[in-house]
């Protein structure tokens, strides 16, 4: 189906000659991007639409989730898809590197994995030349223009899953009207996260909107292997321990600031440190071993201090272990203009929840779990670093939080049911063929 305006479809026509202009640029960036390790150095293929696995027979869902939270919230429909529709084969599609060595310990057998090619015409078409798919779920917010039109031009029904649309990209789109109304109306249905998404969705020209709530409300708890999660328990022996979980450049050196005040008054503490990109743990221990003595760093085999320090966790796939390990956690990309990383994962093991004021990614989970008594909001260094000082003193005020937090985490279980209830005509299709 394609839909929209004549403007919405000339822009669209304008883009897409600009961005094949534009394809020594974009094949020089990837290029960088590989040399620093944002790119996968044997799969970046990929990425211009050549294809690293064969197609399966049949009917094929294709899912594409940006990155990792996305991907995450993607895991419970795979599982869904994969029980109640075994002949119909499953491509799931991500951007980055962490998203991908996430999916290849948590998909299913049978599920395919494959970067999602550039927006560049040449690249869309080989990819969807190759794969084919008969039904796209749209996972968020990502919306490329040259890869949803082409997708749409050849009948790939389109669903827009858990969208999500800041108050500050719907400001922009409304200068864009008429490509945003041609691009969302590709879309047959637009299952938003939110009450507020879905109004601006609707604002923007979607049509069949409707919110059932927010897939990452109802994921998984992380997983962690529990032999190395009690092996690192027993070495910490009960010392004071926060973690700053998901963080981007800037804030490893506020956390690494917060450190050195709070241990003065916490003997022992040990401050952890997960970026949000693990390629930047050595950069991140070089950054902060200067004014901060010896930096542990993970991936290099360095064990927990023996005394208070900070420990670089840069390892993939851990996160859900030092969630389990840390009662006290702060959400990174949140003092620094990024929109914050999901607190729900952390809530939802127990912790009790730190971020800053730039949370416009989840703006509505983040007011919400402060008005539940979940979490805290600190809007600097000092902050923080009184917060954790005060709450590493305050025992039932940490677990009030935590416990408050869990609640909140758990209680839209049965989004997952709805959501695959609105998705099951759609692939029942499939199955009939």
């Amino acid at each position: 189906m394609t839909a929209g305006s004549p403007v919405g479809r000339a822009a669209i026509a304008l883009y897409a000659a600009l961005a094949t202009c534009a394809t020594p640029l974009i094949a020089r960036h990837i290029a960088s991007r590989r040399r620093r390790g944002r790119e996968h150095p044997a799969r970046w293929p990929e990425r211009f639409g050549h294809a690293g696995r064969a197609r399966p027979a049949g009917a094929l869902v294709w899912l594409h989730a940006a990155s990792v939270g996305e991907a995450l919230s993607a895991l419970p429909l795979i599982a869904w898809l994969r029980a109640a529709h075994p002949t119909v084969g499953l491509l799931l599609t991500t951007g980055t590197v962490s998203s991908a060595a996430l999916v290849e310990t948590r998909l299913p057998k049978g599920v395919l994995h494959q970067f999602v090619p550039v927006d560049l015409p040449r690249a869309v078409e080989r990819f969807l030349d190759h794969w084919r798919p008969d039904l796209a779920l749209w996972f968020e917010s990502e919306l490329w223009p040259i890869l949803l039109d082409r997708a749409a031009q050849r009948g790939v029904a389109l669903i827009l899953v858990n969208g999500r649309l800041s108050a500050a990209s719907h400001a922009r789109w409304r200068w864009a009207r008429p490509l945003a109304r041609t691009l969302l109306g590709n879309f047959e249905l637009l299952l938003a996260q939110s009450a507020a998404d879905a109004a601006r969705l609707q604002d923007l020209g979607g049509r069949a909107v409707r919110c059932h709530g927010n897939l990452k409300r109802a994921a998984a708890p992380l997983p962690c292997d529990e032999a190395t999660t009690a092996a690192l328990a027993g070495r910490l022996a009960g010392r004071p321990l926060w973690l700053a979980a998901s963080t981007h450049p800037g804030e490893e050196a506020i956390a690494a600031s917060v450190h050195r005040r709070v241990a003065a008054l916490h003997p022992g503490l040990v401050s952890v440190i997960v970026p949000r990109h693990p390629a930047r743990g050595p950069a991140i221990r070089d950054a902060l071993a200067g004014s901060d003595g010896a930096v542990a760093l993970r991936s290099a085999g360095d064990d927990l201090p023996a005394t208070a320090g900070l420990y670089v966790a840069d390892t993939m796939g851990e996160l859900g272990q030092w969630y389990r390990l840390a009662e006290l956690v702060f959400i990174g990309g949140s003092l620094v203009p990024h929109g914050g990383q999901n607190p729900l994962e952390a809530a939802r093991l127990g912790c009790a929840l730190l971020y800053g004021p730039a949370m416009t990614n989840f703006a509505e989970i983040a007011a919400e779990l402060v008005a539940a008594g979940a979490a805290e909001t600190v809007r600097d260094e000092a902050a923080l670093a009184g917060a954790i000082d005060r709450l590493l003193t305050d025992a039932p005020r940490r677990h009030a939080l935590a416990e408050a937090g869990r609640r909140y985490a758990t209680a839209q279980a049965d989004v997952v049911d709805e959501v695959v209830a609105e998705l099951e005509p759609y692939v029942r299709r499939l199955d009939m063929r």
